[in-house]
């Protein structure tokens, strides 16, 4: 798809339009749901001026209106399911991991928070026919989770009929029997994961930034960005921000960036993942203690929570624990050398 003329909305002459490619907005709808102050700081214009170009790319782009509820029917069809391979969690969540959604994942650790990560890594590169979206990933690491040693072993756990389907797809001459066609399959769906490691709360937040235009460079090609992990979502936010005092401004920061993680999700179709952390509540006399970090504002924006908890052995429940049109409910899977696996 060809960018569209910037220069054409008002206030943007040839070295405006220069900045705003160069920061990623590359299109009339990325302008539309830009915030004048955060327009301002990039492109280096006024507040007044930046409230002008987003009007006109609203104008343009026609967004920011009102549409009738078949016409939010028809648009929802193009959001893709992304299947867990688990017939129990994927009727649990009405077939998988929506796009254009956040998906929050919390648990204890060692609950398996990381191993879904790691597993819609894989996932989300299988056909559509085989539950996938045809598409990569980008990787947020915080807390040095992320392993292709993991990747590989789950790539080498999916059913041999999968297998075979991935590597005639991606022209990979072999069978699932063949080591040498193995290694080169794990390989290529390496290639389609993109990982950085986040060193802080900043940095994190700025990798949402990129996130938004390495999706941006990526939407036109063979391997579109599909899924946004980030593992974990509060690890940084919980160790820098400490304390009542400190409160008010983790919670603008972590509102902030979960913004930019639900604009990526919405503007290239691509499902948001998120990891959470739990702290124990000391109130709590019945039931379980846990209770996610992130309060209220994390809790509004996640569109899908799902809470993992540890069972015996390799067992783990899946309970559903918000959804907007979903019934809460649970589900068992398996954490085993191959990946998440039925019960």
């Amino acid at each position: 798809m060809p960018e569209d003329d910037l220069q054409a909305l008002p206030g943007v002459g040839p070295a405006t339009a220069d900045k705003l490619i160069e920061a990623g907005f590359k299109s009339y709808q990325s302008l539309a749901v830009a915030s004048p102050g955060d327009l301002g700081n990039t492109a280096d214009i006024g507040e007044s001026t930046a409230a002008d170009v987003i009007n006109g790319a609203r104008e343009a782009a026609d967004v920011g209106g009102f549409e009738t509820g078949a016409a939010v029917l028809e648009r929802r069809e193009e959001i893709g399911k992304l299947s867990w391979q688990i017939d129990e969690v994927d009727d649990l969540l009405d077939g998988g991991l929506e796009t254009q959604s956040i998906t929050e994942v919390y648990g204890e650790f060692g609950s398996g928070k990381s191993q879904v990560t790691h597993q819609m890594s894989v996932n989300v590169q299988l056909s559509k026919e085989n539950g996938g979206l045809d598409g990569g990933t980008i990787f947020v690491d915080s807390e040095d989770t992320f392993r292709p040693e993991r990747i590989d072993d789950m790539v080498r756990g999916l059913d041999d009929e999968i297998l075979a389907d991935e590597l005639e797809r991606r022209e990979i001459e072999g069978t699932p029997d063949d080591e040498e066609a193995m290694e080169a399959l794990v390989n290529d769906f390496l290639d389609h994961i993109h990982v950085a490691k986040a060193f802080n709360a900043n940095h994190q937040i700025l990798l949402a930034e990129k996130a938004n235009e390495l999706a941006s460079e990526h939407e036109d090609t063979d391997w579109p960005i599909r899924l946004l992990c980030v593992d974990s979502l509060t690890a940084h936010f919980r160790a820098e921000y400490v304390g009542r005092g400190e409160l008010a401004e983790r919670q603008q920061k972590l509102n902030k960036h979960l913004h930019e993680l639900d604009k990526v999700g919405n503007l290239y179709n691509v499902a948001v993942l998120v990891t959470n952390q739990v702290a124990a509540n000391p109130d709590s006399y019945f039931g379980d203690p846990t209770q996610p970090i992130g309060g209220h504002i994390l809790g509004h924006k996640s569109t899908f929570r799902i809470y993992l908890r540890k069972s015996k052995g390799d067992k783990r429940i899946v309970r559903l624990v918000d959804a907007p049109n979903l019934a809460d409910g649970e589900a068992v899977m398996r954490v085993q050398d191959g990946g998440l696996k039925p019960e």
